[in-house]
């Protein structure tokens, strides 16, 4: 009988847990362990919610805390649970410590700031913050301290700054929390607990320190007049307590590792750096102290590590004395040579930040730097790169740089970029002779010339190029690296072009320099090296086409090669690049027919200017960066654009110059007033001016900027598609090497060739044409004059050179040149000669353009221009469009 009674006392069991009505949270949570895919999680939750929500419509008391409970589970799980959001209200408002404790714990966990039944729980609150048992109180104000609103602050702002005065050391720690709560908030309540925050200062729990050190930092940042409070009256007390948690004896319930209570510790040292940031007074009260923990604070344990390092930021934080910082060094220099590899990143970081305070204090650690730029770990490796990049000066940089090469020989291959880039870098910024800078960057190609960027290749060769005395050097130098390391790609380039322009130098050893051996290099050797290179790097087109022009070159320097030369040339006729195919049957066809000038058509280069392209180098750097960065706002009559630079703008609205139609307007003149939109928008208000070039009824063409077409005239545009009707077909490509000698006809204007049946030479053709001049715009007060050249082998490219004259008996201060192109032309501003116009046609601003008609043959040039200038002063804006360019362009 007894076993039947047991057999149906099971199965009753069984039926309840299968509907989960009233099981423990525990049984719930070993159902949903159990389950083995989310479809049955799911399933096990959705009854279980399903039960609760019975619970709730029946209003059982006694399930109340229970069904909380495994509520707060679900919702850990990520399951919805808004419907029960007010069981917890039910549970805060019951008189029982146990329903509180779980009504608050689900309070805090399934509700936040923004629900609006919160407002419903500030009587409870205020009520349980009056109750007169302490943990009931402990509850409220960390309910209150996670989830109260602006709104409940300051309805319950009296009650915390009540309770931070009680007697209960818990309850004074946990007002303290919940009042940083409040000021967050509210900052406007900061200057309530000021006041009791210096008070709490004076306690001796560590609790209650760490808690009033807490609050007193975010006074600090909420309220000026709290900071300048505290300055005054906790500066005192907080030296107290560094002084005595750093000589205290043992207590076992504050030490760590040995460490007397680290964690109030560092949070005294942070409040100490706030204090005295900026503050002399303060910075010279807490100088004794900073040194005492500096020095006294054991360093082979992680708690005393951390203190130091909060002290090494708080000494350099705030107006210290220049000895203290030099310790606060010595203690980072120490961090470097800890086996943590997170305390070394942290001590890297710590000194970037320190070079700007004191430089000559991290120089001495310099050596054990250098060590953590070869170590293992990648982010370490980085770090000391960049802090000994920031190190370099004229006195250190070539042990430095020395130190550096060195390394790069053996570097990982994922680090060498980086290194290398530093180094060249160093190099460039650092360089005080230019024989030494050859050295160096002759070092870092061999080591590492496939990491080795274009413009710090083309800026060698500009270099090498005026330095004419250690030409005869480089170019033996490059030879003797090129025979040792000739995998490595930029070396490759720059030897290759020094061998073809300064071949006879190596063959002769001209220019040898005091201490240089003589090497014997023949003829025939330089154009093996060439021959090399072409054969090893024939897939990289760049490395191929210099190969091949060196070697064209070497056959005018040294005849008895010319046969070799050709014959290496013309293998590469049917290469599978197009660039070098043509470049093979080009110069095949120089070496064959045209010897009586092949000597003075491969003369050597004329000197590059390095002025210049250090300029334009440094130009597009900066274009660069800006690219990336938000446009300015300009302020009105406050145009500043450096001249040939357009103004970037947020988005094209529409294509409103209408530059690809084939009627476009002509030149007129028409006076724009002070309202005028466009002045509007350029931030050139009450400003009057002449404009050229645009109708006096198109008010919506002027809308939008001049320069907001799809690019920006200091970058090459993206070509882009506008209707038009075909003007003629696009000639066929043609060879002109026939017959240079030939007179080649010159004409104002360039008829369109629509077919050519064969080929011709490429030196032959009479397509070197000069465009004459013409008057791109001119007013009463402005003419601008617009001479063209054609860029060989580029028919689509056109140079343009402007010429801006001043008719009045006004100076023109300021001057700007901007000008936009309809989508399908391309186009780059180069920097003006300068920004001031003489008045009267005494003298004339000059500037360069590069055009490039992505449809060339089937629409004209076009183009929108404008100049802003300043007379007396005062701003001025004139504008036109140009549409009487030479045809063929």
């Amino acid at each position: 009988m007894d076993t039947v009674e047991k057999i149906v006392e099971d199965f009753a069991s069984d039926i309840a847990m299968s509907s989960f009505s009233g099981t423990r949270l525990r049984d719930m949570i070993r159902a949903i362990r159990a389950c083995k895919t989310a479809a049955e999680e799911r399933a096990v939750v959705r009854c279980e919610c399903a039960a609760i929500r019975t619970a709730i419509s029946e209003n059982e008391p006694a399930l109340r805390h229970r069904n909380m409970a495994k509520l707060m589970f679900i919702h850990m799980l990520g399951y919805p649970t808004h419907f029960a959001q007010m069981e917890c209200l039910k549970l805060i408002a019951a008189a029982g410590y146990p329903e509180k404790r779980v009504g608050y714990l689900g309070l805090m966990l399934l509700l936040d700031e923004r629900q609006e039944v919160l407002m419903l729980v500030t009587n409870s609150l205020k009520q349980d913050l009056n109750h007169p048992n302490q943990f009931i109180v402990g509850l409220a104000l960390c309910a209150l301290g996670n989830i109260c609103s602006a709104e409940m602050a300051r309805d319950l702002s009296p009650e915390v700054e009540r309770l931070m005065r009680s007697r209960e050391v818990n309850t004074k720690k946990k007002a303290a929390l919940c009042s940083i709560r409040i000021v967050r908030k509210v900052p406007d309540l900061a200057e309530n607990f000021m006041a009791l925050a210096a008070s709490l200062l004076k306690e001796k729990h560590h609790g209650v320190l760490i808690s009033a050190i807490q609050l007193c930092t975010e006074l600090c940042k909420a309220s000026k007049d709290a900071l300048e409070y505290l300055r005054k009256n906790c500066i005192e007390g907080l030296v107290r307590i560094l002084r005595d948690v750093s000589n205290s004896s043992y207590a076992p319930e504050y030490d760590v590792s040995g460490i007397a209570d680290p964690f109030l510790h560092i949070r005294v040292l942070k409040l100490m750096r706030i204090l005295g940031q900026g503050d002399a007074n303060c910075s010279e009260y807490m100088n004794d102290i900073l040194a005492q923990v500096a020095t006294k604070t054991e360093s082979n344990k992680n708690a005393g590590n951390a203190i130091l390092y909060e002290c090494v930021q708080t000494i350099m934080g705030i107006e210290a004395t220049s000895g203290l910082r030099v310790l606060a060094i010595n203690i980072l220099g120490r961090f470097l040579s800890n086996r943590d590899n997170n305390i070394r990143y942290v001590a890297l970081n710590m000194l970037m930040r320190a070079i700007a305070v004191d430089a000559l204090a991290v120089q001495r650690h310099r050596t054990t730097i250098l060590e953590c730029v070869k170590d293992a770990d990648a982010s370490i490796r980085k770090r000391a790169l960049e802090l000994v990049f920031l190190l370099v000066n004229d006195t250190n940089v070539k042990p430095l740089t020395k130190e550096l090469i060195d390394y790069l020989s053996i570097a990982d291959p994922d680090f060498k970029g980086d290194l290398t880039s530093k180094i060249c870098s160093i190099v460039e910024k650092f360089s005080q002779e230019k024989l030494w800078y050859l050295d160096q960057m002759f070092k870092v190609l061999s080591l590492a010339g496939n990491h080795v960027k274009d413009d710090v290749c083309h800026a060698l060769i500009v270099v090498l190029s005026n330095a004419s005395e250690l030409q005869g050097y480089s170019v033996r130098s490059l030879y003797k690296a090129l025979q040792a390391y000739g995998k490595q790609g930029s070396l490759v380039r720059v030897a290759v072009w020094c061998i073809g322009e300064y071949g006879e130098m190596l063959v002769n050893n001209v220019g040898m320099l005091d201490g240089e051996e003589k090497i014997t290099v023949t003829e025939s050797d330089a154009v093996d090296a060439v021959e090399i290179a072409l054969n090893r790097h024939s897939a990289d087109a760049t490395t191929g086409a210099m190969c091949l022009v060196a070697l064209l070159k070497l056959s005018s320097r040294f005849p008895s090669t010319s046969e070799r030369v050709k014959q290496i040339v013309a293998r590469n006729k049917e290469n599978v690049v197009l660039e070098l195919q043509q470049r093979s049957i080009e110069f095949s066809s120089i070496i064959q027919r045209h010897q009586s000038i092949r000597s003075s058509l491969l003369e050597r280069m004329p000197v590059l200017d390095e002025a210049s392209y250090l300029v334009k180098r440094a130009t597009a750097t900066q274009a660069t960066i800006s690219a990336n960065k938000l446009a300015p706002t300009v302020a009105p009559g406050g145009l500043k654009l450096p001249n040939g630079v357009a103004k970037p703008t947020s988005a094209p609205l529409a294509d409103l110059l209408d530059l690809s139609s084939d009627g476009a307007p002509a030149s007129t003149t028409t006076s724009t007033t002070p309202n005028d939109f466009l002045q509007d928008l350029l931030g050139i208000g009450g400003v009057s001016t002449s404009t050229a070039g645009v109708p006096s009824t198109a008010s919506t063409d002027i809308l939008m900027d001049l320069l907001s077409i799809g690019s920006s005239p200091s970058q090459n545009g993206t070509p882009g598609q506008a209707e038009s009707k075909p003007v003629h077909a696009v000639p066929e490509a043609i060879d002109l090497l026939g017959s240079l000698s030939s007179t080649t006809s010159v004409s104002a204007e360039i008829k369109p060739t629509h077919s050519v049946s064969q080929d011709m030479d490429l030196l032959d053709g009479p397509e070197k044409t000069v465009h004459p001049s013409i008057t791109a715009f001119q007013s009463t007060t402005l003419k601008i004059t617009f001479d063209f050249k054609r860029q060989p082998g580029n028919a689509r490219e056109t140079t343009i050179h402007a010429t801006f004259t001043n008719l009045t008996s006004c100076t023109y201060t300021d001057f700007i040149f901007q000008a936009a192109v309809p989508k399908f032309i391309q186009l780059k501003l180069d920097p003006a000669s300068g920004n001031t116009v003489p008045a009267n046609g005494n003298g004339s601003v000059t500037q360069g353009l590069n055009v490039t008609n992505n449809q060339q043959g089937q629409k004209p040039l076009a183009m929108r221009i404008r100049m802003s200038y300043k007379v007396n002063g005062e701003d001025r804006l004139e504008q036109g469009q140009v549409n009487n360019f030479p045809s063929g362009l």
